[in-house]
């Protein structure tokens, strides 16, 4: 016995124009509170940066007033800049950490 095929049941594929996510920085701006070492700690915990990549962006901070930590997508860059600054507050220390769209 074979199987009875519906009419219309054929799914044809329909050609979409998907445009990429928009990307978005996360950026670390500098204050006058905030360690050095507390900011290169920041950077390797939460953007997965080695101590040498880690310095030299905790130095564009401090020298140009932010330094970009990444570019990701919309929600999680939304979480790294939640996660980042409820860090900072839970040591007491002002780093800001914001994002602007790439």
């Amino acid at each position: 016995m074979g199987t009875k095929q519906e009419e219309g049941s054929v799914l044809e594929a329909q050609r979409t124009n998907v445009q990429p996510p928009r990307m978005y920085k996360v950026l670390l701006l500098n204050d006058d509170y905030t360690p050095m070492d507390f900011v290169v700690v920041v950077l390797q915990r939460f953007f997965a940066m080695n101590k040498e990549r880690a310095t030299h962006i905790m130095l564009q901070v401090h020298n140009e007033g932010r330094g970009c930590c990444g570019v990701f997508s919309r929600d999680v860059a939304a979480t790294k800049v939640e996660q980042v600054n409820a860090f900072a507050r839970n040591h007491q220390h002002p780093l800001a950490c914001v994002m602007e769209e790439s």
